[in-house]
């Protein structure tokens, strides 16, 4: 029955065994064809391209569509519609938030996979010794998606700082200066849990059996290191400068750290007699011991020199004119350096003055 029905069909029908024979080999060979054109465009090593290295930064979960944009924006070469293509074939279609660094070639499986998969691209941040906050919170934000307002605003968050086992007064000096490596996209709470971390291995965990012989606390080291910082203009003044510090502490002298009503003023410049009589528990020259925190974040040389400090019986010290300073024992010394100190500086004004005004007559003359 089967046989009759194939024989009328062929002799009602121009088709023929062989018609349909080369019909499926053509099917066949189309669809080959189709399936390795696809295969090869699905696979190819250079479908995303670009000739220098391009910084892509996503600021939040996107789609095919956005991405496509974000791409012709950048001039990273592809073909879109190639891409919309591969995306649906693939699977990958939403994109994660974050910066990715385009620095060689990619096929589609490979580019769109490691953008749904957000892996990223650290971000390389260099956290410089001896800042003012503001000045710290400012160029840390400029690194990242963040705002400076919301890192400061997290630096103050009394419950976000306790759940990072820290507080608002000593948070700063924790900062250490270094070079790390961050994600773009990590909160300022991530920012900070990282800092306290690296902190906590590079310090407190280095350096434990040092606290516990000394008997001081982090807290207490880091405060005279901040000063350290500020006072020393030199890595190898350090110890002589912390250990006249702490010569002073033992003696129950006021530290009179001229950092200390720097940070109070908040800018570092040449003091005036009226600010030494600024009421602060700062104000190392009204107040002994040290003072309630850190007055900025100091750097590892200026920590070591707090918890290694050089022995010696110095009592006072004096900058000089190349930036370091000259140490006495004694008050009637430190007054005799005192005053040289005094007779530069007056040469240095007269010579400004002398200077501007010259400018002034020489722009009168014109």
């Amino acid at each position: 029955m089967r046989t009759n029905f194939l024989s009328e069909f062929f002799e009602k029908t121009w088709l023929t065994p062989a018609h349909i024979s080369v019909g499926i080999t053509i099917f066949l060979f189309s669809f080959s064809m189709v399936f390795i054109s696809r295969y090869s465009r699905l696979n190819n090593t250079a479908a995303i391209r670009t000739d220098s290295t391009r910084v892509v930064y996503l600021y939040h979960d996107s789609n095919i569509h956005q991405l496509n944009k974000i791409l012709t924006k950048n001039e990273i070469q592809h073909d879109s519609l190639n891409l919309f293509w591969a995306s649906h074939l693939l699977g990958w279609r939403k994109f994660k938030q974050g910066r990715y660094v385009i620095n060689h070639d990619y096929s589609y499986n490979s580019f769109l996979k490691r953008l749904a998969m957000g892996i990223q691209s650290p971000i390389r941040v260099t956290i410089l010794p001896g800042q003012t906050k503001k000045h710290f919170v400012k160029e840390v934000a400029g690194h990242f998606l963040f705002s400076a307002d919301s890192l400061e605003k997290t630096m103050a968050d009394s419950s976000v700082l306790a759940s990072l086992g820290a507080n608002k007064k000593d948070i700063y000096g924790r900062m250490l200066p270094d070079t790390y490596l961050f994600y773009w996209n990590m909160s300022p709470k991530e920012f900070l849990g990282k800092m306290l971390h690296e902190f906590h291995r590079l310090v407190v965990d280095k350096y434990k059996d040092r606290f516990t012989k000394l008997n001081k606390s982090v807290d207490q080291i880091l405060t005279l290191a901040s000063i350290v910082e500020w006072e020393a203009k030199v890595d190898s003044e350090k110890p002589v400068i912390s250990g006249l510090y702490w010569n002073r502490l033992k003696k129950g002298w006021p530290l009179q750290a001229d950092p200390t009503i720097n940070y109070i003023i908040g800018e570092r410049r040449r003091l005036l007699y009226k600010d030494y009589r600024i009421k602060s528990p700062y104000n190392t020259y009204i107040n002994k011991g040290l003072p309630p925190g850190p007055i900025t974040n100091p750097s590892l040389s200026s920590i070591k020199a707090a918890l290694y400090p050089d022995s010696n019986d110095y009592m006072y010290m004096v900058a000089q004119p190349n930036g370091e300073h000259a140490f006495a024992r004694t008050l009637a010394k430190h007054k005799r350096q005192s005053e040289r100190w005094r007779r530069w500086l007056r040469k240095q004004y007269r010579i400004k003055r002398e200077r501007e005004r010259a400018a002034a007559d020489s722009l009168k003359a014109k």
